[in-house]
């Protein structure tokens, strides 16, 4: 190596692999063969040389920045400060011969790539698996000898300038035992996928330089042994006193607790101050218990069978295991709200409503550096790699409309899911491989090691807190029962059960450790485990006489709101002044001055404000337009998202302009008023179960914003039905929670195939009752702007189901005045006739319709001149209008009366009106006495894919619907 090739190794102050990189990159052959065989085979890291040398590029002026140190943890090792600039001092090389430079780089350039391997692979070899089940080799690219080091170099100084925290220079055994005490102890950290240098760099000084563990003070180590009693402890007289009870107990993995307790402490101390839980089964009561501090006795209480619900509150509720709480949590000071949303058997479904909660309360707090409210996500493992949800969550975590600032994911890993093992359960090597889809790092721990698993909770709070992004906590650990109680694990996995039969729980793995370094002894323990059980069996005693005495579903948010009313007084105040209206919809056709508006846009905009200037031939976006603008313009926000929902799939909305020249953007709505609310319209991505999550998790948090999901077309629900079925349908049922989310699904059946024509209206009129939501098809803007605004103009919330249209959108006939927006109007759930027709007495037909058939219906009665057939609009089909509709057709009391549908009759709305209208028909005086079914027949699939066929079969139900006898 010539000598002006070395000369920058003088410099007590040079950059040394910056510069020799710059080199190389300037002209290869400059630098020697050693170093250029190594700058070679870093491939595509070799930025990443650079950027680790240097430093993180926040630390001010090289410094290393952790945090504040927790007054329960002793300070770090004293050398945590040390910090390397990637110089060799003078010193070290003073005297040396050109050969002894030669060596001593190349040395540093071994270890370098030595210490590197560790941060990419050391995870491999980390003590992860409590039972040991994991068995793994040295992985060649960890050994030593593998980058040229011998059993003669092991003391031997090597220059490594402040890396590791170990100073200028450090022995190969140094470097290894820091190594593999950071990478290779009971955590095993997963972030060199990640690409920003920030985040990775702020990970190793995290933990390289205190070997990726804390020194808890005897009252830190006290406060973790005690909640691991508590787990343990519930878990244990839960089996005893109620044997083979399905509790989905923690047993294995109880250093979840204390796990959960970190977070939420430092979390409080670095500012959050509200806190969403998502979480499955396996230990929610313990977390409900021990986090949210349920009461002993109101959990026995509901072990012996009562209700969880106060006697005088309606509804199916739900097993003890699916149910939510919150409470206000106190850690030095800091008062935390957590709150624990409810979930079904649908693992990982609540993720996304978590998501939207948290969003939700960021936007009451104007939490708008997403600082104060943070989402917490537990999962199963086979769960976490399994379920489509976790991708669509992960997914949502940095886009705008859904963004949080960050989840915490903690992976409660059976190693087992149900009975299934990893090995046919996943493709990966960890069941956390999807989060590196946002490149998210992940933090492997043994479960055995509390102090471990508070260790790295710790991490990923501040990590969380600091760069506003997810972070995952895996922590290995054994299911010591079957799936549920009842189960019997040794059917399926014998080997593994005999192991765990004789594993020590997780409570005597850590008693003895503390036993151990003197920090308790036995009788400590025994005193910790007596205090314990005294208190539970004191709460068993009393749980007997323990009734619910309070629900807490109309507090905080939802103060004011009371249960819905009967059938009738239900309208709400939804007309809106007539100088309001026209001043929104003169509002909704203005673009800025100087805003290049697309011509055939602007074209629109000229049309729609002569409809309000005129007060007539008001079309369906303008009406939807109108409800959202005097919503705003009155206080209330409104929140829209669905895929294209800016534009809107049939490119009707046009809520979102865009200058042709910049693409920059003007939304006419969020400036309709002065001091008027948001509007947030939001384009989704190509998901549903994920987005309508999150939308109905938005709704059931903020109750006073008008909050809707729009699907493409409405079929395309189909791929969030668990969230429909679990949470929208019943919720109010299982869980006594209120929303009052809108889901738009665009229905019709115009000729474009089986899935573009039905939004299955069958299925949310099957899963309609109890006054669990409201399904309309509106035929009118006007009552459509009725309907979205009644949602919020009430005093109670109900979701709502529109099946919304496509062709209508531009149907010369879907039109209202501006007066039927204004005062005296309101949502009609039935329109009569509008045309002039016979005498009610003449009448032989009343065609009872909803949605776009009614419109064919009249054009081609109109067309034939009918005058002795009425046609009645059921615009809402659920609640049905049972006493309404038996008012108006008790005005035809010689006329049979039909439904008539497109769709199949297997499908639609036949099968719930059929018996319904049977009802409203038996309590009136008319000849009609059941309803007779015009539409096509039962079908396999919704919709034809030929168009001509199509035409055919509605030319067909026409032409039956008008054709008496």
């Amino acid at each position: 190596m010539r000598a002006e090739q070395t000369s920058f190794l003088f410099g007590a102050n040079a950059p040394f692999i910056e510069e020799l990189y710059a080199r190389y990159l300037e002209d290869a052959g400059s630098v020697d063969a050693e170093w250029r065989t190594f700058f070679e085979a870093l491939g595509e890291q070799k930025g990443d040389v650079l950027a680790e040398v240097r430093g993180a590029s926040w630390a001010p002026n090289g410094a290393h920045v952790i945090g504040a140190i927790d007054p329960d943890i002793l300070p770090a090792p004293a050398n945590r400060n040390v910090k390397g600039n990637g110089a060799a001092p003078a010193a070290a090389l003073a005297g040396k011969t050109e050969d002894d430079i030669r060596h001593a780089a190349l040395d540093t350039l071994r270890a370098f790539q030595l210490i590197r391997s560790y941060r990419i692979r050391g995870h491999l070899e980390a003590d992860l698996d409590p039972l040991g089940l994991l068995r793994r080799e040295l992985h060649r690219e960890l050994d030593p000898k593998t980058y040229g080091f011998g059993d003669s170099d092991w003391d031997r100084p090597i220059l490594i300038f402040g890396l590791l925290g170990l100073g200028e220079s450090a022995t190969l055994r140094q470097i290894w035992d820091r190594l593999r005490h950071t990478y290779c102890g009971k955590i095993g950290v997963e972030y060199m996928h990640i690409s920003d240098p920030d985040q990775r760099l702020w990970i190793q000084e995290r933990i390289e330089h205190v070997e990726n563990r804390t020194e808890f003070t005897l009252e830190g180590r006290h406060a973790i042994l005690e909640r691991v009693v508590e787990a343990e402890g519930l878990e244990r007289y839960l089996g005893v006193k109620f044997v083979g009870t399905k509790r989905f107990g923690l047993d294995g993995g109880e250093a979840m607790i204390p796990g959960i307790e970190q977070i939420l402490k430092r979390g409080g101390q670095l500012g959050i101050r509200d806190v969403v839980i998502g979480m499955p089964h396996r230990g929610r009561l313990n977390t409900l218990v021990h986090v949210l501090h349920k009461s002993y006795t109101a959990l026995f209480s509901e072990f012996q069978g009562r209700s969880s619900l106060p006697e005088e509150m309606r509804g199916s509720g739900d097993v003890k295991y699916h149910l939510g709480a919150s409470a206000d949590r106190e850690f030095d000071g800091n008062t935390v709200h957590v709150s624990l949303s409810p979930n079904p058997s649908h693992l990982e479904a609540v993720n996304p409503i978590v998501l939207g909660k948290a969003r939700a309360k960021q936007d009451q707090r104007n939490d708008t550096d997403r600082s104060q409210v943070m989402a917490i996500l537990m999962h199963g493992d086979a769960a976490f790699a399994g379920q489509g949800l976790v991708a669509e969550s992960l997914d949502l975590s940095d886009l705008g409309g859904y963004r949080i600032g960050g989840t915490i994911h903690f992976v409660v890993n059976n190693q087992i899911g149900f009975t299934t093992l990893p090995t046919y359960s996943r493709s990966g090597p960890y069941c956390t491989e999807i989060a590196k889809i946002v490149q998210a790092p992940i933090l492997h721990v043994n479960g055995d090691d509390p102090e471990a698993v508070v260790h790295v909770s710790r991490i990923a709070t501040e990590y969380r807190q600091h760069f506003k992004r997810d972070i995952v906590i895996d922590m290995f650990c054994y299911r010591r029962h079957g799936h549920n109680e009842s189960d019997e694990p040794m059917f399926t996995q014998p080997l593994m059960y005999k192991m765990i039969a004789g594993h020590k729980t997780v409570k005597e793995v850590y008693a003895a450790r503390l036993e151990a370094d003197g920090v308790v002894t036995a009788a400590d323990v025994a005193k910790l485990d007596g205090a314990l059980r005294d208190r539970l069996d004191k709460a068993l005693e009393a749980a007997a006489q323990y009734k619910p005495n309070k629900a807490d579903w109309l507090e905080g948010r939802w103060a004011g709101l009371t249960v819905a009313p009967g059938e009738e007084d239900r309208k709400g105040t939804t007309a809106v002044e007539l100088d309001l209206l026209r001043s929104v919809g003169h509002a909704l056709c203005e673009a800025p001055k100087g805003f290049d508006l697309n011509r055939k846009i602007a074209r629109q905009l000229q049309e729609k404000r002569k409809t309000i200037d005129t007060g007539q031939d008001i079309d369906w976006a303008t009406g939807e337009a109108l409800a959202f603008g005097t919503l705003l313009a009155e206080g209330t926000p409104v929140r829209l998202s669905g895929q294209d929902s800016g534009r809107g799939t049939f490119s009707q909305r046009h809520s979102v302009l865009v200058d042709q020249a910049t693409e920059d953007k003007y939304i006419p709505l969020n400036h309709v008023a002065p001091h008027q609310a948001r509007f947030e319209v939001i384009d989704s991505p190509l998901n549903e179960a994920g987005v309508l999550g999150f939308e109905y998790g938005y709704s059931s948090a903020e109750p006073n914003a008008l909050v809707l999901w729009e699907a493409q077309f409405g079929d395309f629900a189909n791929g969030a039905q668990a969230i429909i079925d679990q949470f929208i349908c019943s919720g109010e049922s299982k869980w006594l929670r209120m929303d009052g989310l809108v889901l738009l699904l665009p229905h019709g059946y115009e000729g474009q195939g089986p899935e573009h024509s039905s939004a299955r209206l069958e299925r949310y009129l099957q899963l309609s009752a109890e006054d669990n939501w409201q399904v309309v098809v509106p035929t009118t803007p006007a009552n459509f702007f009725h309907a979205l605004r009644r949602q919020v103009r009430r005093s109670f919330r109900k979701p709502l189901i529109v099946m919304s249209p496509k062709s209508l959108l531009r149907h010369k006939d879907c039109v209202s005045r501006l007066e039927d927006f204004g005062p005296g109007s309101s949502f009609r759930r039935i329109l009569a006739e509008t045309d002039r027709i016979a005498e009610p007495a003449k009448v032989r037909r009343v065609i009872l319709c909803s949605g776009k058939i009614y419109f064919d219906l009249v054009a081609e009665r109109r067309k034939r001149g009918i005058d002795d057939i009425a046609i009645y609009r059921i615009e809402q089909l659920y609640p049905f209008p049972f006493n309404r509709l038996g008012v108006r057709l008790s005005a035809y009391p010689n006329a049979e009366i039909v439904w008539c549908q497109e769709e199949p009759e297997n499908m639609g709305a036949w099968h719930f009106v059929d018996r319904r209208i049977e009802r409203s028909l038996a309590g009136i005086d008319i000849k009609a006495k059941r309803p007779i079914y015009i539409g096509r027949p039962e079908s396999a699939s919704p919709a034809t894919g030929s168009a001509r066929t199509h035409v055919k079969e509605q030319a067909d139900l026409v032409e039956r619907a008008l054709t008496v006898g």
